[in-house]
């Protein structure tokens, strides 16, 4: 399956004042190009006969020395790569990993060696830097990053700004002209750029391991790197020993929107899996009770942190094939012993290892096992993180097989290594890892495959307190923004929807707007291998569309995108063996769009169950139609949505 092909150039020393060096995508379309001066080697980026990334300095800068001013540079080193792998959680399963590579050796007066490696892709660069294992020099403090990007011309820019480091990366996308962005002002990543042709490019970052998370600032009219520094401080941005390297600097680049979606470059910039046994790995769907208020039925017990409470939910996965039912606690409450009040905060005596007195997570965890159901936690990671391994032998003892670990809410180095430490003795225990108020993902799905999915996005527990629902535009702005990064946790499964002038906060039973065919679609839009049923059992059990949730899958063969406007309508087809599902968007105006189905297998027919907006949209925008139809590869298929809308499809073979 695997098969490679190695182009090995050596070049003699290249004086900085003499030749650029090129390096081109595999088919020609991208193109980087270096231009070296004396302050700084530089950078540019083409699509075509298109500028995209005018002439932008890169280096970095040290407490006591640099690597940015009077570089020398000898034999470059170029390669051609075309191989193929396989993700056992991701949006596609075979993912050809086909590039172009070029190594920059540099040395600076202080004779510190460093090495610039860039990888032109079809659909996007890579780079980063690399510092090699070198005499008199073994560790370093990094103080600056000075990456850069000189955005040509005045596209628009999709892009969170903040106004610190310390933030859960939610917030509602800033939509305007490069040129008006004010400067000095924290940018998020991954920021998309729309430029007037209808080229797409984004900027974010891959393999972010041992080092600082990455923004973007506005600077002399170019985008300068910032990273996040150390806590209780401001000037070191990174410690470490060597050999050591910077993650991937990605730049997707499209001619539609829907490429920057279907790239799988960030994971093709990741190492393989560290878990050798993965046969314990299975994404899936999990209930999630905090989000509709912690509902029961009006029965002859009370809700709470008990027994009963769980077996309700448990009861409810295992009469409708869910797989996990997360165990959170009640009324701000976390399920284990803790001296803090609300779920946000820590106390000194805080133990996640023993549950509240009303709880018997023994008895819980058995009896889901009975069912078929398998039980997951919520924890807060300053519980978790100083009783690591002593937590996860507990959590295996029970027989728990993963956790939400949530208000990370920041990005240093020392929490990026955190996260990996938590993966990594996760993995060692047989436990998945959701993490929450989460910077985005780069790709570590690929080398730890126990992460199920990240959150990171203004989501639809907003809900439960705004004075307006998220709405169908953010919800596209997330996708075409947040999610190229990659897996996506969202708060789904609020099957309750209103007309938008009827919506009203509610903390418990919280109200969608937009129609249910639009919460569906999420499920197929979206990615993310541990999607949620966030709504309480009574709102999905005897309602159209609970069986189209119920058997979407959450990790994907192949993926495509048939066809996608910003801020109008995405439409997303994704394979799951032999089946396809898709989803459909819409923003809040009705329109009608036609998907050419290209994607499907030429050699077989399919039916397709179609979900679509009803009629009665006007009166309940819970109601669906659902029809039959014959399809086949080539066909078009128009369909109608609604105003904050959707529509989904299972498309199967009928042979």
């Amino acid at each position: 399956m695997k098969k490679a092909l190695y182009l090995i150039c050596l070049i003699s020393f290249i004086s900085l004042s003499q030749n650029n060096i090129k390096l081109k995508s595999p088919d020609g379309k991208i193109e980087f190009q270096f231009n070296f001066k004396k302050d700084a080697p530089y950078y540019n980026v083409k699509f075509g006969n298109q500028l995209l990334i005018d002439n932008s300095p890169l280096g970095l800068i040290f407490n006591d020395t640099e690597l940015q001013k009077n570089l020398k540079i000898s034999k470059p080193q170029f390669k051609v790569v075309d191989t193929t792998y396989q993700l056992l959680v991701g949006k596609t399963k075979i993912v050809r990993n086909h590039y172009k590579e070029v190594i920059l050796p540099l040395t600076n007066e202080d004779g510190k060696k460093i090495n610039i490696v860039v990888r032109a892709f079809n659909d996007g660069i890579g780079f980063r830097y690399e510092i090699p294992k070198q005499k008199n020099w073994e560790s370093y403090i990094m103080t600056d990053e000075k990456s850069s990007f000189n955005i040509a011309e005045n596209p628009t820019v999709y892009t969170l700004f903040w106004n610190n480091y310390n933030n859960d990366h939610e917030g509602l996308y800033n939509i305007l002209p490069y040129k008006e962005i004010v400067p000095d002002t924290l940018m998020d990543m991954p920021t998309l750029f729309e430029f007037p042709n209808k080229t797409y490019m984004a900027i974010t970052e891959a393999n972010l391991r041992n080092y600082a998370g990455m923004y973007l600032k506005k600077q002399d009219n170019r985008l300068i790197s910032q990273l996040s520094p150390k806590q209780g401080q401001t000037k070191i941005k990174v410690e470490a020993t060597l050999p050591h390297q910077s993650p991937w600097r990605v730049i997707l680049v499209s001619d539609h929107i829907g490429g920057l979606i279907e790239s799988n470059i960030i994971t093709s910039l990741n190492e393989p899996s560290k878990i050798e046994d993965t046969s314990w790995i299975k994404p899936g769907k999990t209930s999630f009770h905090w989000w509709n208020g912690d509902i029961i039925p009006d029965t002859t017990f009370a809700p709470g942190i008990n027994y009963k409470t769980n077996k309700y939910y448990i009861d409810f996965c295992a009469r409708n094939n869910i797989p996990y039912h997360a165990v959170i606690g009640y009324g701000g409450v976390a399920w284990y012993k803790s001296d803090a009040a609300g779920y946000a905060v820590v106390g000194p005596t805080t133990d996640v290892t023993k549950p509240v007195a009303s709880l018997d997570m023994q008895k819980v965890c058995d009896y889901a096992k009975e069912k078929g159901v398998s039980i997951n936690v919520w924890v807060h990671w300053e519980a978790l993180y100083p009783q690591l391994e002593e937590a996860f032998t507990q959590f295996e003892k029970w027989g728990v097989k993963g956790m939400m670990v949530d208000f990370i809410n920041r990005d240093d180095q020392d929490m990026v290594n955190i996260m990996e430490d938590i993966l990594q003795s996760a993995a060692k225990h047989k436990l998945y890892i959701q993490f929450h108020g989460s910077f985005k993902p780069t790709g570590l799905h690929r080398t730890y495959p126990n992460e199920f999915t990240r959150e990171g996005t203004y989501n639809y527990e907003q809900n439960k307190w705004r004075k307006t629902a998220i709405t169908p535009e953010h919800d596209l702005n997330i996708v075409f923004t947040r999610m190229l990064a990659g897996s996506t946790d969202y708060h789904l499964g609020g099957f309750r929807a209103v007309l938008p002038e009827n919506f009203k906060t509610q903390y418990t039973r919280p109200l969608m707007s937009g129609t249910r065919t639009h919460m569906m679609a999420m499920y197929v839009v979206l990615e993310s291998y541990l999607s949620m049923f966030a709504d309480y059992p009574e709102a999905y059990e005897g309602e159209l569309g609970f069986e189209f949730i119920q058997n979407v899958p959450t990790t994907w063969d192949e993926t495509v995108v048939p066809s996608a406007k910003l801020q109008e309508y995405v439409v997303i087809a994704r394979r799951k063996g032999n089946k396809w599902y898709v989803g459909a968007i819409n923003n809040s105006h009705a329109k009608s769009v036609s998907i050419s189905l290209d994607f499907l297998n030429k050699n077989k027919q399919y039916t397709a169950a179609i979900y679509q907006d009803s009629k009665k949209f006007d009166t309940n925008p819970n109601h669906l139609e659902i029809t039959n139809k014959i399809l086949k590869k080539g066909d078009n298929f128009m369909f109608d949505m609604t105003k904050g809308g959707g529509m989904v499809m299972e498309i199967v073979p009928t042979d």
